[in-house]
């Protein structure tokens, strides 16, 4: 069957796809876990962070969008970088892309084991390893990954709805009793927002929107991608600034604005629990305890289902081993790319356990920053790549989509990039050799990738020519070979 062989086409929807990406962001374990940082290290003002990083990223998405509607590749940054940039550039991409998504899911299998640690003792009074939690998450995640991507979505939109909706129940309480100190707007000051701190809020406002952009590596499973990838990048970009800059705001209130600086201080990872317990109980505590497990795993299983993709584009493409573009006849997923994606994860957690490593501070920190930056470099080398596309090719899209804001999302990102490498101590907590090694790795990716490129022109000159082509258009019903039994070709036809 031909149709057995291809990922399951006319699946998704727009709300579908907001949950992936929004799911990968993992908003609870944000909140509950940066926010704090956040509040720390740059005050009252820190909710105005997340606004602007939403509109950075909402003016790269003007443009990203267009291209989206010109660009039918699955895969997405690397597509559009070789359309603007050349294929040198876009294998280099590819490549990056690789280690981003799997910096940002393998690293996360840390915090799944920490997180459950910390859950099993504030609710049972136990300790548990984290090696067994993690290595139970990866075969969890692989199986999800495994079903079709219906299931993953259904899943992920479960998942998604309880853990936004216990920071809700958190805001609507602090709203019913007005704060501490009563509601006020002094977060939105500008002497509050202009302050020394701005920076690393900035930083750590940017890495809590990873993944935003995965919307078009589902293109190929969209119900009327031209529309839904557009809209679920929007709302995905839209609901998380916001979002954000809404639950820290309310935090503020909780503690009072002149006293949640120093509780963030004190006890940085129980700000939200004490909040939580203050103003709705010690249940909505405890829930919320297990509720930071299944974020974890949410996000897990967004990146996941994202990296397969891109090894199932890549494979295509004849970059990685063929073997890797097999698609499930029944889940229509790529299972085997699924499966060696798992494989790779074990091994990295199974590394750090040998070296006795911290899951958190290592394990997470350190596979999850070379991730994040990569990921940022990438938004910044499509936001270049945009307008070099457009003036190559006849479209009727505006000079403010192909110019204007790729051009100032460029000028963003570009800072964006500096302030989270300058401020890579606060993601890593180490030493600087070891931060020099982690923001090397983005560069050394693009070099390695550059030379494949190299190498693929010379030695695979077909592969390379053909690389990020654009698919042909293919239908997912097509009409039956004629026989004396079919219908008519113009009731075929009809039907269709």
């Amino acid at each position: 069957m031909a149709s057995a062989s291809t990922l399951r086409t006319g699946t998704l929807g727009t709300a579908d796809i907001a949950f992936f990406v929004v799911s990968a962001a993992a908003p609870l374990t944000v909140m509950a876990g940066v926010a704090p940082i956040a509040l720390t290290l740059g005050g009252i003002g820190a909710p105005v962070g997340y606004l602007l990083a939403g509109v950075t990223l909402t003016v790269f998405a003007v443009g990203f969008t267009a291209m989206s509607r010109h660009v039918r590749s699955g895969g997405a940054f690397y597509a559009y970088i070789t359309r603007g940039l050349g294929r040198p550039a876009g294998i280099a991409a590819a490549l990056l892309a690789m280690l981003g998504y799997n910096g940002m899911e393998i690293g996360v299998y840390g915090l799944l084991g920490t997180a459950t640690q910390d859950t099993a003792h504030a609710l049972l009074g136990a300790d548990i390893p984290w090696l067994p939690v993690s290595l139970a998450g990866l075969l969890l995640i692989w199986y999800g990954g495994f079903r079709s991507i219906d299931f993953g979505a259904k899943l992920l939109g479960v998942l998604l709805v309880a853990e936004t909706g216990i920071l809700v129940l958190l805001a609507a309480g602090v709203l019913l009793e007005g704060g501490a100190d009563g509601l006020g707007l002094r977060s939105l000051a500008p002497d509050n927002v202009l302050v020394p701190g701005t920076a690393a809020v900035l930083a750590c406002a940017f890495a809590a929107f990873t993944g935003f952009e995965s919307t078009v590596i589902y293109r190929r499973e969209a119900r009327d991608p031209d529309r839904t990838v557009p809209r679920a990048t929007y709302i995905a970009v839209a609901f998380l600034g916001l979002f954000y800059a809404f639950v820290v705001w309310t935090v503020v209130q909780a503690f009072g604005e002149e006293e949640v600086v120093r509780a963030a201080g004190a006890d940085p990872a129980g700000l939200f629990f004490s909040a939580i317990t203050t103003y709705v109980g010690a249940w909505a505590a405890d829930l919320m305890h297990v509720l930071i497990v299944t974020s974890v795993l949410a996000s897990l299983l967004a990146f996941h289902n994202a990296i397969n993709r891109y090894s199932l584009s890549l494979a295509e493409e004849g970059v990685l081993p063929k073997a890797l573009g097999r698609v499930h006849p029944r889940h229509r997923s790529p299972y085997i790319a699924g499966a060696a994606q798992t494989v790779l994860g074990a091994v990295v957690v199974l590394a750090f356990a040998a070296a006795d490593a911290d899951p958190y501070q290592q394990l997470l920190l350190w596979v999850n920053t070379p991730g994040m930056i990569g990921l940022l470099a990438l938004q910044l080398l499509a936001a270049i790549a945009i307008p070099c596309y457009f003036r190559r090719i006849s479209h009727q899209e505006g000079a403010l989509r192909t110019v204007v804001a790729p051009a100032a999302a460029t000028v963003l990102l570009t800072a964006a990039l500096v302030l989270v490498v300058t401020h890579i101590d606060l993601f890593t907590g180490a030493s600087t050799a070891v931060n020099t090694v982690l923001v090397a790795l983005v560069p050394a990716v693009l070099l390695l990738g550059l030379a494949l490129a190299v190498r693929l022109r010379r030695s695979r000159p077909e592969v390379y020519a053909g690389f990020a082509a654009e698919p042909e258009p293919c239908d997912p019903h097509p009409p039956a070979p004629p026989s004396p039994a079919s219908p008519s070709s113009s009731s075929i036809a009809g039907r269709a």
